[in-house]
């Protein structure tokens, strides 16, 4: 029986622990993100970051164990933006396999997927998905993204503005939640996820600071 716990640390930053290994993904930079710092002595077996921007690639931050993973992992490269990735680039959606329960990290996936790149990720149990528009895909399209997925899934909301945590070009968790309904949010930094009990939920968790 494959069972994950994913940890928050605000913004796009996740680890990912399960019995085959651990990861951590997207850890972000000092002063990057306004509100947020990575919490120090974080460790995982792999650091995975979307692209090469502060917010994201801080994995200098991480210290790696040196242990050899027993899970896969798979990466699709996809615009930033809505222009073929001329303002902003490319960003990888990653996937990883821990022996029968997928989590899948979007990234900073910039537009609506195509029909290839929805075959690559929607049969995730687990997807970290943007919501807030501007630099990632909009509520609205992350909605439309939700629709697409397999039943059941979970599906962990990031990369959105609350308080003083986030930039001020996004949209809040509030706007978000007036585009993509039950949101259930939790006050948690952590959850764990079954394969055999898989939630078919949306949630967003606290940041672990």
């Amino acid at each position: 029986m494959s069972k994950v716990k994913i940890i928050y640390y605000g913004h796009s930053c996740f680890k990912v622990e399960a019995l085959s290994g651990s990861i951590i993904f997207d850890p972000y930079a000092d002063g990057s993100v306004p509100g947020l710092r990575l919490p120090r002595g974080l460790k995982a077996d792999v650091v995975s970051c979307s692209h090469q921007h502060d917010d994201h690639n801080a994995a200098e931050l991480v210290r790696t164990t040196g242990d050899r993973p027993m899970f896969t992992v798979q990466k699709l490269t996809v615009p930033h933006d809505h222009h073929d990735g001329e303002h902003r680039g490319l960003s990888d959606i990653t996937l990883v396999n821990f022996n029968g329960l997928t989590v899948c990290h979007l990234g900073d996936l910039g537009r609506l997927p195509t029909a290839e790149e929805y075959a690559f990720f929607s049969h995730a149990d687990v997807v970290l998905l943007p919501c807030a528009g501007y630099y990632t895909i909009s509520s609205a399209e992350a909605r439309e993204i939700i629709g697409h997925l397999k039943h059941p899934s979970l599906k962990i909301l990031m990369h959105f503005r609350e308080g003083g945590r986030g930039y001020d070009v996004q949209e809040t968790i509030d706007e978000v939640a007036a585009d993509v309904p039950f949101i259930h949010r939790l006050a948690e930094t952590s959850i764990e996820v079954d394969a055999q009990n898989v939630p078919d939920e949306i949630i967003t968790l606290e940041p672990a600071q």
